[in-house]
């Protein structure tokens, strides 16, 4: 695959990799090899004789398959095929490849910047430079930029790729420190930052030093220090035509401009001046062209009447700045329109969502909030398919088929909301919060995590929907609870902080300060609050809930029990008024007893709870008894790997380290030790609950004089929790003073 002007290698081979920026002349003499036949192996111009390829790897270090074999695919998590249409650029490929080459003996490379418009063809450009110069790279990381959350999921998945130890951590800081130490210790790589508007996303992500090479595609114009600025022009008139005659198909994509009609050459040549030679726009009408048999001349024409319209929208007619890509687009949205109603809210529907990841099934699941023409739709794949391909047809979508995933260009979403007035984007955005609402899961919990993150992102677009719309009816605050609770179960607190402080406020809005949603919005908050440490303002919240659900329920309703229980362990977490605490868990098991009965989860729960107080008030033979019963309804309730059952392996485990019982000690280590690994299991490794779980196992082998066992654990819990809840959280204060302790004990013991 060559683009218009590239010159196909007869004997390919990756001389040139190796050579790192020494001149051929140099390599040659070296090699005692007439420099002119060694400049026709590097050129490829000539094979390289076999005799001489073992001299070659000898010199060179590396293998024959290495020296001499060509990849046409780069290795790595290139997003895209290669395009077989690419036209054009040769010079600023090669200038790009001299860019990152001319100091290939610094450690350092300067990253190059491709800037430019949108449309103009950045992302392209670098696609082609990725597989054009695959065999310079041993890999080829792509990350896409335009969100620090996209950045992460990349790097995310580049970790995973790369088998990093880390990659499965709950912290994902912990993942992109170790993808940066993996970057600073390799070489041979090329990174791709692709739409960096935002250059800090690029700066943060990259180590201070590293041997391999940055490439970013960007609209900013100001590089500061970070990169070398390469500018992406139009298309010159002439590759411009020759791209849309490859394009519409009037010619074969290997084909030149002597194949096309005179009368398709004039038509191309006026059309790209039409376009400004902006490529995105090229490929569009080109799009439609092929897909509408619809001749150059006949494009051109009807391009002409619709841009008078949509220009003078503008302010009337520029003569020295292109056409928006805008004005193509509503050609093929109109021909949507027109064919098939469907297609076009589906796509208008996309225009509201998170462009480059949409599951599907929130079209199919969520089809009864999105409009009467959608829901004939989604319940039938074939039609479903049809709308899909109508769009698929004019390059407005694409769709990844294995993860059943829908993506879109980001100027297709801004040109389709642009197009519509107030009123039609907030019906639009209305039905989309309505629909991801419909989608996301109502019970949250570790079985239904995949599908929460799958529409995290959808989720998120929601709210920012909901802010910019003021939207302030029941299903948006309830999506905002859902997500919120997700992100907290996964220890993403301040993002779950947000949503839930959202959802609250519009709870309050819609039905009054009295109404069991926002009882239990307050409940939600302060159970948050629990779990950062934030006590006096979830017992605060707790005790509003309590008020409103006992106003509206009663006093013996089981959620009146369920916040009695929450509020008390809230006051034993803050260590303060024990004795009202335990009024309180009374209250609540009474309730639990009457309600429920004694062999329920809430009932369990509520014991497991009242036996840490009773721990703290040194009451621990009757802690003991409590976790002993609590451990046996939940080993007969719940499944055999459940956090409620490693919650009461912990307790148990913990209160024999607390009494001293030396002869229960080994129970108490296996207890540990299967707590944390239903905690890894299922939370994964750096979780809050898995950070409990390991400084408890290391206050046991403290107990047992196993120092150095025990440091380790403390270590590892230290560091979990200052990533998670922060270096001033109650609780990341323990374990560090716990872990300094032990190492002061330490110094004393190697000193005596």
């Amino acid at each position: 695959m060559t683009s218009a002007t590239e010159k196909r290698p007869k004997h390919p081979n990756n001389i040139t990799r190796f050579l790192r920026g020494k001149p051929i002349a140099q390599v040659a003499r070296e090699l005692k090899i007439a420099e002119r036949t060694f400049r026709g192996w590097v050129l490829g111009e000539v094979r390289v004789p076999q005799h001489y390829v073992e001299q070659l790897t000898e010199y060179f270090g590396c293998s024959e398959v290495q020296l001499l074999t060509k990849r046409v695919v780069p290795a790595g998590n290139m997003p895209y095929q290669r395009n077989a249409l690419f036209t054009g650029r040769d010079e600023l490929l090669r200038q790009l490849h001299h860019a990152l080459n001319k100091n290939a003996l610094v450690a350092l490379t300067q990253p190059q910047a491709l800037c430019g418009l949108g449309g103009i063809g950045k992302t392209q450009t670098v696609i082609e430079y990725a597989y054009r110069y695959c065999n310079d790279y041993d890999v080829v990381f792509w990350i896409k930029t335009d969100t620090r959350e996209n950045v992460l999921s990349d790097m995310l998945h580049i970790a995973t790729l790369l088998e990093l130890p880390e990659r499965s951590a709950q912290d994902s800081s912990l993942i992109v420190a170790a993808l940066k130490k993996w970057l600073q210790t390799h070489k041979d790589w090329l990174l791709i930052f692709d739409n960096a508007d935002d250059l800090t996303f690029v700066r943060d992500a990259l180590p201070a030093t590293y041997e391999g090479h940055v490439l970013l595609t960007t609209r900013a114009q100001a590089m500061g220090r970070l990169a070398h600025r390469l500018d992406v022009e139009e298309m010159s008139e002439e590759i411009g035509a020759l791209f849309i005659l490859r394009r519409s198909g009037r010619i074969s994509s290997e084909g030149g401009m002597d194949d096309a009609s005179e009368v398709d050459r004039l038509a191309a040549r006026d059309l790209v001046r039409e376009l400004g030679g902006l490529p995105l726009a090229l490929d569009q009408a080109g799009a439609y062209m092929e897909e509408s048999s619809c001749s150059i001349t006949e494009y051109l024409q009807l391009y002409r009447k619709e841009s008078l319209a949509l220009l003078a929208r503008r302010g009337g007619i520029v003569n020295d700045h292109p056409a928006p890509v805008s004005t193509t687009w509503s050609i093929s949205f109109t021909e949507v329109e027109s064919l098939q109603p469907a297609a076009a809210d589906l796509l208008r529907v996309c225009a509201f969502l998170d462009p480059d990841a949409i599951p599907e099934e929130l079209v199919v699941e969520g089809a009864g909030e999105l409009g009467p023409r959608l829901v004939s739709v989604a319940a039938n794949p074939l039609l479903l398919h049809q709308a899909i391909a109508s769009l698929w047809k004019y390059s407005l979508i694409r769709r990844t088929v294995d993860a059943k995933m829908l993506s879109l260009h980001r100027l297709v979403q801004l040109v389709q909301k642009e197009t519509m007035d107030a009123a039609e984007r907030k019906t639009w955005a209305e039905r989309v919060v309505r629909a991801v609402h419909r989608v996301f899961p109502a019970r949250i919990d570790v079985s239904s995590w995949h599908v929460c993150q799958r529409l995290l992102a959808q989720a998120q677009v929601c709210a920012l929907l909901i802010e910019q719309e003021q939207f302030t009816f029941a299903e948006a605050a309830q999506l905002l609870n859902q997500a919120a609770y997700y992100l907290r179960e996964r220890a993403r607190y301040s993002e779950a902080e947000e949503l839930y402080r959202k959802a609250l406020e519009i709870r309050e809005q819609l039905v009054g300060p009295l109404h069991l949603d926002v009882a239990q919005s307050n409940y939600n908050l302060a159970r948050l609050y629990f779990d950062i440490a934030r006590y006096e303002e979830a017992e605060a919240l707790y005790r509003r809930a309590l008020e409103i659900r006992r106003h509206l329920l009663g006093p013996d309703h089981i959620l009146v029990a369920q916040t009695l229980n929450s509020q008390a362990l809230t006051l034993w977490g803050g260590g303060t008024q024990y004795e009202y605490a335990e009024q309180l868990y009374a209250q609540a098991l009474e309730i639990f007893d009457r309600t429920v009965g004694h062999e329920h989860q809430l009932t369990a729960h509520a014991m497991n709870n009242l036996a840490l107080l009773y721990e703290t008030l040194e009451r621990k033979e009757e802690a003991e008894q409590l976790h002993l019963q609590v451990l046996a309804i939940r080993e007969r309730l719940l499944p055999g790997v459940h956090l409620d059952t490693a919650q009461s392996l912990q307790n148990l485990a913990y209160i024999y380290v607390s009494l001293q019982k030396r002869e229960k000690y080994p129970d108490a280590e296996r207890l540990f030790f299967r707590s944390l690994e239903i905690r890894e299991q299922l939370l994964g490794p750096d979780h809050p609950q898995t950070a409990r779980s390991l400084n408890n196992l290391a206050l046991l082998y403290e107990a047992q004089d196993r120092y150095e066992e025990a440091k380790p654990l403390y270590q590892r819990a230290l560091e979990i929790r200052e990533k998670a809840l922060g270096s001033e959280n109650q609780k990341t204060k323990v374990t560090r003073a716990a872990y300094e302790a032990l190492l002061q004990r330490l110094e004393q013991t190697s000193s005596t």
